[in-house]
C-alpha cells in the first residue's frame, strides 16, 4: 500500500488473488474499503468517508483480444486510453462512445476501462448504442466475502439465471471490487457529418432534435449548444451563435444522402452548416468530454431527464439561479453550470415538477459535496431493494461508498 494524507492509504492489488486476500482481511477486521480505478473521480462528485482504498490501478493488460470476434477482455485498471489505442490499430471502437472525465477532474489519474463499466459510462452515441451495460458482455469481480465471482463471457448468448453484469454496470463501487471486464466492440465509421442549425433557442432545438430523431436519417449524435457554450467547442470554430447539431456516421455515400435529407427537413427551420468529418469529431469528442465547463471549479450538474422535458427543467433552474447549460441526447441529458453556489434545492425542484429524472451533483466544493446528496436520492421502494442488494453482495458492509448516496441502480 501507499499512503495519501494523513489519513487515507491505497491499496493496489497485484493480481485478483491478492484483492480476495486484502478484501477477506479487512472484513475480519471489521473496516471498510472505498472502490476506485485511476482517481480521475476523487475531486469530483466523490467523497471519501473514511477506511481506506483499494485500487485497480496495478491490474493492467489486456487479457484477450481478437478482432475478427468484436470482443475484448481487459484487466479492469487498464487505462481507457489505452483500450481505445489498441482499437483505434485494428479500426474498432467502444460504440458507447465512453467520456474519460479527466477534463473536469483535477486530479492527475486516468480513466479506467474498470470504471467505465462500474459507472456504466457512455457518450453522445448512446442514442443509438445504448450505454456501457448494453456492450458489457462479461465482468470478474471480488465480493465483500472475499469471492472471486465470475458472470458472462465473450461471446454474445441469452442470459439464464441472475445477470450480475448488467448489475455491476453502474454499481459505482459498491457491489464488488471488478477485476476484469469483457466488451463487444465495434468497427469505425468510414466518415462521419455533422448537420448544425444555427440560432435557435433551447424550445425551438428540442423540437427540431426529435424530429430528426424521428427520421430516417440513422442520427447518431444530438445535442444543443446554446449561445454561451457553442464558441467553445471544435476550436471555437462554430462561433457564438446557438448550434443544434445532427450527426450521422457511415460510409460516404450514405452519410452524403441522409445530410441531403436533414437538409430538406431542415431548409425552412433554421440557416444551415454543414461540419465535415475531422471537424465533426472533435466537436462530439468536446460535447463527450463537457469542454464547455471544463477548467473551472464552479458548480456543474448532470441532469438526466426525459428528451422532451430537458430543456424546460434547465429553464426552470435559470429562473431560479444563474447558470450555462447544453443539452446531448436529444435533450435528455442536461449539463448545467452553476454560476454562484449549486442551488440544488431549485435543481431537483425543478426536475421533480417537469417529468422527473435524476440530477447528479458532479462538481463542487468539498464541504458541499460532503453535506449534499451528490446522487439523486431514491425513493424508498428504490432503496430499501438497493439495500437488499448490497447486503447480498457485501453483507457486512465492506465497500463504503465514497459518498453515502451512491446506488446500485
Amino acid at each position: 500500500w501507499q499512503g495519501r494524507g494523513m489519513t487515507e492509504e491505497i491499496l493496489t492489488p497485484k493480481d485478483e488473488s491478492d484483492a480476495a486476500e486484502i478484501i477477506t482481511a479487512a472484513g475480519a477486521s471489521g473496516e471498510t474499503l472505498s472502490i476506485e480505478g485511476g482517481g480521475t473521480k476523487r475531486s469530483l462528485f466523490e467523497v471519501s468517508e473514511g477506511g481506506r482504498i483499494i485500487s485497480s490501478r496495478a491490474l493492467t493488460g489486456i487479457i484477450a483480444y481478437n478482432p475478427a470476434e468484436l470482443v475484448m477482455s481487459v484487466r479492469a485498471g487498464t487505462s481507457l486510453a489505452e483500450v481505445e489505442a489498441e482499437l483505434d490499430k485494428n479500426g474498432q471502437r467502444l460504440a458507447f462512445e465512453p467520456m474519460s472525465y479527466e477534463c473536469l477532474s483535477m486530479d492527475d489519474g486516468e480513466q479506467t476501462i474498470g470504471a467505465v463499466a462500474a459507472m456504466n459510462n457512455s457518450g453522445p452515441r448512446r442514442l443509438v448504442a445504448g450505454a456501457a451495460r448494453d456492450s458489457l458482455l462479461g465482468v470478474r469481480f471480488v465480493n465483500g466475502r472475499g469471492e472471486v465471482v465470475k458472470n458472462g463471457g465473450r461471446v454474445m448468448k441469452n442470459v439464464t439465471g441472475l445477470d450480475l453484469v448488467k448489475l455491476m454496470a453502474g454499481s459505482r463501487g459498491t457491489l464488488g471490487f471488478l477485476t476484469e471486464v469483457t466488451f463487444k466492440v465495434l468497427p469505425i465509421t468510414e466518415t462521419e457529418s455533422t448537420l448544425a442549425l444555427r440560432g435557435l433557442d433551447d424550445e425551438a432545438a428540442a423540437n427540431a432534435l426529435a424530429h430528426a430523431m424521428a427520421s430516417s436519417a440513422e442520427v447518431s449524435g444530438a445535442a444543443h449548444l446554446p449561445e454561451l457554450t457553442a464558441n467553445r467547442v471544435a476550436g471555437g470554430a462554430l462561433g457564438s451563435e446557438p448550434a443544434t447539431v445532427i450527426r450521422v456516421e457511415g460510409f460516404a455515400a450514405s452519410v452524403s444522402h441522409r445530410i441531403a435529407q436533414l437538409k430538406g427537413l431542415f431548409s425552412e427551420v433554421a440557416e444551415l452548416q454543414e461540419i465535415g468529418e475531422q471537424q465533426s469529431r472533435d466537436l462530439w469528442r468536446d460535447i463527450r468530454e463537457v469542454m464547455p465547463f471544463a477548467g473551472n471549479d464552479s458548480a456543474l450538474w448532470r441532469i438526466s431527464a426525459a428528451p422532451s422535458h430537458g430543456h424546460e427543467v434547465a429553464m426552470a433552474i435559470r429562473t431560479q439561479a444563474p447558470a450555462e447549460v447544453f443539452y446531448d441526447w436529444q435533450g435528455g441529458l442536461v449539463w448545467l453550470q452553476m454560476q454562484d453556489g449549486t442551488h440544488d434545492d431549485a435543481v431537483r425542484g425543478a426536475l421533480a415538477k417537469n417529468g422527473g429524472g435524476h440530477a447528479t451533483l458532479v462538481r463542487a466544493d468539498e464541504a458541499i459535496r460532503r453535506s449534499l446528496p451528490v446522487f439523486q436520492p431514491q425513493n424508498l421502494a428504490v432503496e430499501a431493494l438497493t439495500a437488499r442488494v448490497r447486503a447480498a453482495f457485501d453483507p457486512n458492509g465492506l465497500f463504503h461508498p465514497r459518498q453515502k448516496q451512491s446506488s446500485a441502480a
